[in-house]
């Protein structure tokens, strides 16, 4: 499944679609809730901070960086003099407090990003200019192993700069950034991230049945999969229908917002699984604003924290075209059980 760039989008479209989680879309294998693409990058009009145009020599060091400013805060940015290092390093700035961050979490992030080629060192996005923290995935599959390695054990209110290099970048991708404008043959590029928080990994608290006709849930009451179950001979709701089993003590989720969620999606009376983010190990982060109607009327005011069973008519899902890559016909009811993990 497909996920746009939410990390390091405005100077690394391409290279970085699996750093952090974003918006799903359709694919030819399966149908998640989202309608289109989108993007919440940064904006690529970030001032800099940076150090002013140094002369293009031998390779600096990345330990040579200089990081000022508290986490929690703009970062400002000072680079070494010489050519930018063309390989993959991470280091902790900070250290920060709480639980350490291990595979598999997911994490609320400030990120600020530099290109780093040894001339203008230009500032291309940071989160404190335009106000939007990431949602971001600890995992070897969806990030550069250097990434990976600099945000693993991180903790809320500390701060990691990663420098990602060629190295641990695909080829082919390097080649297409290159048509973006991004060379990462003669430039790297630094991030500094501001870990903010961690989400839960499961709605946790007492369940209860969400009380629709040829509808059963099991909650496990851990970190686990709920099962879901749609096989039944009763009619499907005429209408969108929202049931709370897990009421979470979190914020009310704006129609606007992009939320972090584990999911699973049925057909009504056939119990086909046509998407589980659950099945895949990784939770899954939506816009609102570019989901099918269902789930963004579904989940606008649920709280943080909170499982819900959703059942979407057709009008409100796919509409009569339906998804036939994923077995979903035009006249077909979808029903999803889902935790909502986090919103921004």
């Amino acid at each position: 499944m497909r996920r746009r760039t939410a990390i390091a989008a405005a100077a690394l479209p391409l290279m970085l679609t699996a750093v952090a989680c974003g918006t799903a879309q359709k694919t030819a294998t399966g149908a998640s809730p989202s309608a289109a693409a989108t993007s919440a990058a940064p904006s690529a009009a970030a001032s800099s901070g940076a150090a002013a145009a140094a002369p293009v020599g031998p390779a600096a060091d990345p330990k040579d960086i200089k990081v000022a400013g508290d986490p929690g805060s703009k970062p400002s940015v000072t680079f070494p003099k010489g050519g930018p290092a063309l390989t993959s390093s991470a280091r902790v700035i900070s250290e920060g407090d709480g639980a350490a961050a291990a595979d598999g979490d997911t994490l609320v992030a400030k990120v600020s990003v530099w290109t780093w080629d040894g001339k203008e060192n230009k500032a291309t996005g940071s989160a404190y200019d335009s106000g939007q923290s990431e949602f971001v995935p600890i995992s070897q599959q969806q990030m550069p192993k250097a990434l990976y390695d600099g945000l693993l054990g991180s903790k809320p209110g500390g701060r990691v700069l990663v420098v990602v290099g060629k190295d641990s970048i695909d080829p082919a991708v390097v080649e297409q950034a290159k048509t973006q404008g991004t060379d990462f043959t003669t430039s790297s590029q630094v991030l500094v991230i501001d870990v903010v928080s961690a989400t839960a990994k499961a709605a946790k608290g007492k369940a209860t049945d969400p009380g629709i006709e040829g509808v059963k849930l099991v909650n496990p009451g851990d970190d686990s999969a709920p099962t879901l179950t749609t096989t039944t001979t009763a009619q499907p709701p005429k209408d969108l229908t929202v049931k709370t089993v897990i009421k979470g003590d979190g914020p009310k989720v704006t129609e606007k917002q992009t939320v972090m969620v584990h999911y699973t999606g049925k057909i009504w009376g056939t119990d086909k699984q046509f998407d589980s983010s659950w099945e895949r190990k990784q939770p899954t982060s939506f816009a609102l604003d570019q989901v099918v109607p269902g789930w963004k009327q579904g989940l606008t005011g649920v709280n943080v924290g909170s499982r819900v069973v959703i059942t979407i008519p057709p009008a409100l899902g796919y509409g009569e075209a339906g998804q036939p890559d994923a077995g979903i016909k035009g006249t077909d009811t979808l029903v999803f059980v889902v935790d909502v993990l986090g919103a921004l």
